[in-house]
């Protein structure tokens, strides 16, 4: 888990800072599926701006998720390109929206928030290419290497006496 402490880093109204960080990323479960985030750590640059309401934290982040296609099982590769904003009040009261959930204690959980903008960020399907055929549902074989059709519709045996009735009607 990677934290960036805010304590020894004062900021008056008005003023900014930009670090660049390391965040460690543990792999992302979807789907049932395990995708590696890579590079791991990554870089990212922090910026950290006092206003005179609160703090305004952005996060620039590039990686990409490595893991299994959705379609046909082969490695795919998301690159994703994060420009996150965090943003906590002096005083935000019972106010949800004016709290970050990533700030505790003057310490920033950088790999939360890159964790969970990385999975918003994330599409229905991972595939390896837009136009993904697939596995076949036949033989499952992968249709981007070897598309070809079944001729012959293969049917269960267990369904002759249901289509020994229908050939008698």
């Amino acid at each position: 888990m990677t934290t960036f402490d805010l304590r020894p880093r004062a900021l008056r109204s008005g003023e900014q800072r930009r670090e660049d960080v390391e965040i460690e990323l543990d792999p992302l479960v979807y789907a049932g599926q395990e995708y590696e985030l890579r590079p791991d750590p990554a870089r990212g640059l922090l910026t950290v701006t006092r206003a005179s309401s609160g703090i305004v934290f952005e996060l620039e982040l590039d990686v990409s998720l490595h893991g299994p296609c959705f379609r046909c099982l082969t490695d795919a590769v998301l690159p994703l390109a994060l420009r996150l904003r965090e943003y906590q009040a002096n005083d935000p009261g019972g106010d949800d929206e004016l709290r970050t959930p990533y700030l505790a204690d003057g310490r920033l959980d950088l790999s939360a928030w890159a964790r969970d903008a990385i999975a918003l960020a994330l599409p229905d399907k991972i595939l390896c290419r837009p136009d993904c055929a697939g596995l076949c549902a036949v033989c499952g074989r992968d249709l981007n290497a070897e598309p070809h059709e079944h001729s012959e519709e293969e049917t269960d045996p267990r369904w002759a006496a249901l289509r020994e009735l229908q050939d008698q009607s």
